[in-house]
């Protein structure tokens, strides 16, 4: 006896001038037809390949098709969101909404979907760089992905989805500056009144003028300052290798954390960190609408800064030196190493309801 042969489902498109529903005249058995798309002239049927390479031959037949898989364009929540108790807090409503978040960065790819872009400025004269919405690097757009990503049911969701988001580009394609173009970026995000900056960059060697213009957005100005602690770390966590300007009292400084809420062995150390946030393989926005995952204290800081928005449309009414202050007192305990951990891992779920 003949080993009977295995059906699959297809779909089968009838040229329009043929009527379609006379399928038995090409061999396809009433009982194997599931359904008929009438405005389409395609009927949805089971068959055999054998059947499959046969109705491939009739002039009338334009197409024989399998019955694909499709799936939902599901929106990932990135592990480094979740460990820092975003998820709690979305759900209680708090968002970022109506809070200016500046990027100080290689400027953001303002066309990406799941990012919303506000306005934006360059300190570049000239060329490509001088359109804060190109970011040849991507750093700036990864960056603005992990503060702020839109909770639009696809790509990721970042810390604070609400917030409005600002391209302030001091870094050119290749990730390079200068003092000059940090000051002039930093006084741009004072005159168009930022609540948080993000500076994931930095340098080994302190500028005065830099940290005269952080400390005047802090001081004078109200703006949580945050940056990244520097990538300059070593296997065995010694040393004071805390970039500038995260070394300076008026900014809160980020290290980086893994999975496993250990230190990154690439994340600086020093008595200058104050918090930790994760920075390994970390999954966010990059420029073309794409996703992808990178390395850094540069990848922890946008969490914090996420975390400030968030806190700063939850107490509007909070000057900047207490944001910074629930961030630290609530932070999650994660070893007793603070040149590396700092107050320990960012909690913005506790921060919020302290």
């Amino acid at each position: 006896m003949a080993e009977q042969q295995k059906k699959n489902i297809f779909l089968v498109k009838f040229e329009p001038s043929s009527d379609f529903t006379t399928y038995s005249s090409l061999g396809i058995a009433d009982e194997e037809v599931i359904h008929e798309f009438n405005l389409a002239r395609i009927i949805e049927c089971e068959l055999t390949d054998e059947r499959v390479d046969d109705l491939k031959r009739f002039s009338n037949v334009l197409y024989v098709e399998r019955d694909i898989p499709v799936y939902a364009y599901q929106q990932e929540i990135p592990y480094g969101v979740s460990r820092v108790q975003t998820q709690q807090v979305h759900q209680e409503g708090y968002t970022g909404g109506g809070v200016k978040l500046g990027i100080v960065d290689t400027g953001i790819d303002a066309s990406h979907e799941d990012l919303n872009v506000t306005d934006g400025f360059s300190v570049f004269q000239s060329g490509e760089d001088s359109e804060p919405y190109h970011d040849g690097s991507g750093h700036g757009t990864h960056v603005a992905g992990t503060a702020a990503a839109l909770d639009n049911g696809t790509g990721v969701v970042g810390v604070a989805p609400d917030a409005s988001l600002y391209a302030i580009k001091v870094l050119d394609s290749s990730g390079s500056g200068s003092s000059a173009g940090v000051v002039r970026g930093i006084e741009w995000a004072i005159q168009n009144e930022m609540d948080v900056i993000n500076m994931s960059l930095g340098s080994s060697e302190p500028s005065r003028a830099i940290q005269d213009a952080v400390d005047t957005a802090y001081d004078e100005y109200d703006i949580l300052v945050v940056a990244a602690a520097g990538n300059e770390g070593n296997a065995d966590g010694t040393g004071n290798t805390v970039g500038y300007p995260a070394q300076h009292d008026s900014v809160l400084s980020v290290a980086a954390t893994d999975q496993n809420d250990l230190r990154a062995p690439f994340s600086s150390t020093g008595p200058g960190v104050d918090i930790s946030a994760p920075g390994a393989s970390i999954l966010s926005t990059v420029p073309g609408n794409g996703y992808d995952r990178l390395n850094g204290t540069s990848m922890a800081a946008p969490h914090v800064a996420g975390a400030g928005a968030v806190l700063r449309a939850a107490f509007p009414d909070a000057p900047a030196s207490e944001i910074k202050e629930r961030m630290i007192s609530t932070a999650k305990d994660i070893g007793d190493r603070s040149e590396w951990y700092g107050s320990g891992l960012l909690q913005l779920h506790d921060a919020v309801n302290q």
